[in-house]
């Protein structure tokens, strides 16, 4: 059995698993989450099927980034969140528990319970350098991003000629002196 067949989330998308739809377009699906940490949180994922953001095409990235916002927005405004976080669990020892990348968007309010703090590490100035310099070596060819492949669009209706008699705004064009 592939990935995509044994994955839950690709089955919610297929309709094979009931889930509560938030947002659906071609590329993506944003959904109530079945094991949520709070009122309202959200998963959005694209409709294909990518098991670690790496594997994700960039124009996909940057759609789901403009979704992302929007749902944010409308946390916001409909549930009363004072706050949101944008949340990816990328690859297991990130916490990430099913293979299919998504974004969590969770809404915070007040006193919410949940944790989302850390301790700051202390490093000293030549573990910080060696990072540095690894980090600026690694993200040398960003810049260069995906292109989504534009598809040819197909017109079904048959393009009617119009008739100069009998359009309206013709026959006022035809009045100007």
């Amino acid at each position: 059995m592939s990935q995509k067949n044994n994955c839950e989330f690709c089955q919610i998308i297929g309709k094979k698993i009931n889930a509560k739809r938030i947002f659906e377009d071609e590329k993506a699906l944003a959904i109530l989450s079945p094991h949520p940490c709070c009122a309202g949180h959200i998963l959005l994922m694209p409709k294909e099927h990518f098991s670690i953001i790496e594997q994700v095409p960039d124009y996909l990235i940057a759609h789901l980034s403009k979704i992302t916002n929007k749902i944010s927005i409308a946390v916001f405004e409909a549930l009363q969140a004072k706050g949101t976080n944008i949340l990816i669990q990328n690859g297991i020892t990130a916490g990430q528990k099913t293979n299919h990348f998504m974004i969590h968007i969770i809404p915070r309010k007040e006193n919410d319970g949940l944790d989302f703090q850390w301790q700051p590490k202390q490093l000293n100035q030549e573990q910080m350098s060696t990072i540095e310099l690894n980090l600026k070596e690694a993200t040398k060819g960003i810049g260069d991003f995906e292109k989504e492949e534009k598809k040819p669009v197909r017109l079904d209706k048959k393009i009617e000629k119009i008739d100069k008699e009998e359009n309206y705004l013709i026959k006022q064009l035809n009045r100007i002196p």
